[in-house]
C-alpha cells in the first residue's frame, strides 16, 4: 500500500509541476493565447470579485502556474510536513478550478480533469492521515484492558 502511496504522490506532483510549467512558460503562439483568454474568463468570476479585487489575467496565470509548480515539487520531493501542504495547497487549488467552471457554467466534460485530480488529492490525503494515525495509536492500544 505504501508504493501505490508513493507512486499516486509522484504522479500528482509531476502533473502539477508540468501544469505549473506550462502556464508559467511560453510553449508556443496559440497555446499562449488560448490559455491567456481561458484567464480572463477565469478573471471575470474571481470569488474575491464580490469584496472589490478582480486579479489581472496574467498575474492570475502566473500565481496559479508558481503555485502548481511550487507544490507539485513539495509533494514529489518535499518532507512529509511540506509534502502535506502541498496536497492542501492543491486542493484548494482544484476546489477553486471547480468553483470556477460551475460560475462559468461550463459542460460537464470540462469538469473531468479537476474532479479527477481533486478526488485523487483527497484520496492521498486520507490515506496519509490514516497511516500517520496508525503510526501514533499502536494496534491494541485502543482495547479495553478490563475485559
Amino acid at each position: 500500500m505504501a508504493l501505490i502511496l508513493c507512486a499516486l504522490r509522484v504522479l500528482l506532483g509531476v502533473f502539477f509541476v508540468l501544469t505549473g510549467a506550462a502556464k508559467l512558460l511560453q510553449v508556443s503562439a496559440p497555446v499562449s493565447q488560448q490559455m491567456k483568454a481561458l484567464f480572463e474568463q477565469f478573471a471575470e468570476v474571481f470569488p474575491l470579485k464580490l469584496f472589490g479585487y478582480q486579479p489581472d489575467p496574467i498575474n492570475y496565470q502566473t500565481a496559479v502556474g508558481w503555485l502548481e509548480l511550487l507544490a507539485g515539487l513539495l509533494l514529489v520531493t518535499g518532507p512529509p510536513v511540506l509534502r502535506e501542504l502541498g496536497n492542501l495547497l492543491l486542493i484548494l487549488l482544484m476546489m477553486g478550478a471547480i468553483f470556477t467552471l460551475v460560475v462559468l457554467r461550463e459542460s460537464l466534460r470540462t469538469y473531468i480533469p479537476a474532479v479527477v485530480c481533486l478526488g485523487l488529492l483527497l484520496l492521498l490525503d486520507t490515506f496519509q492521515f490514516l497511516a500517520r494515525t496508525k503510526e501514533v495509536v499502536p494496534p491494541g492500544a485502543l482495547s479495553n484492558p478490563g475485559t
